[in-house]
This record gives C-alpha cells, sequence and structure tokens, in this order.
C-alpha cells in the first residue's frame, strides 16, 4: 500500500495545486496520472517543494470539460495505482438548485429562530 498522501493547496486561474508527501520508504519521486472519464489530462507538473521532502503538483483543469453538471478528475500513482485525491467541479443549473434549497433551509431556520425568539421574549416579560 503507497504512503502517498496529496493535499490540495488551492484551485486558482484554472489550475488545482496541491503537496504530495511521501511516508518511510519511498526514495524516488512518484509518478502520477489525471483522468476524466477514463481520458488522460496533460500538463501535470510536480516539482520539489522548497523542504525537498514533498513535491508541488499542479494540474491544469481543461477548459473543454468545464460544463453543466459534475466533473471530476482522478489524481492516481502510476506505481501502486492507488487514487491519490479526486478534483471535483460543480457549475451550472444543477449548482443553482443545490443552492436555492439551501437557503430556502437556511430561511426555514431563521424563522424558526425568529419565532422560538420571540416567543421566549414574551413569556419572560
Amino acid at each position: 500500500m503507497s504512503t502517498l498522501t496529496l493535499t490540495k493547496n488551492r484551485l486558482f486561474e484554472g489550475v488545482w495545486e496541491g503537496v504530495l508527501t511521501a511516508g518511510e520508504g519511498i526514495a524516488m519521486k512518484p509518478q502520477l496520472e489525471v483522468f476524466h472519464l477514463d481520458k488522460p489530462v496533460s500538463g501535470v507538473q510536480m516539482n520539489d517543494a522548497p523542504d525537498q521532502k514533498s513535491w508541488i503538483v499542479r494540474v491544469p483543469i481543461p477548459a473543454e470539460i468545464i460544463s453543466d453538471g459534475v466533473q471530476t478528475l482522478l489524481v492516481r500513482d502510476k506505481v501502486s495505482d492507488q487514487t491519490l485525491t479526486t478534483i471535483t467541479m460543480i457549475s451550472g443549473e444543477a449548482l443553482a438548485d443545490d443552492i436555492r434549497a439551501e437557503v430556502d433551509l437556511l430561511r426555514a431556520e431563521l424563522d424558526m429562530l425568529k419565532r422560538a425568539f420571540r416567543r421566549h421574549c414574551l413569556e419572560t416579560m
């Protein structure tokens, strides 16, 4: 089992960035591959981090995969064939419906709290 850990730093200007750290027993630079719908994503970069114990990973998000709905990229270690992380993007109408539902739920909870607070104020006077 691989002891590689990939931690997200940020998504900025269409490039996902993370830090890859290796556990004990991994002496050489890992080999990563990134897939979207079983197709490889090109342009993945992995450079030594300043601490010399980890690597900075940069995955460019291809413009052609950005569309309505949910898109997922898999970042895998070639040697162990283990998925290290997933990059998930949600956009378009699917996201709008989720946000509207969440705002409606928050409004309902706020209204409930307002009623309870007003009732409490009336009872304590």
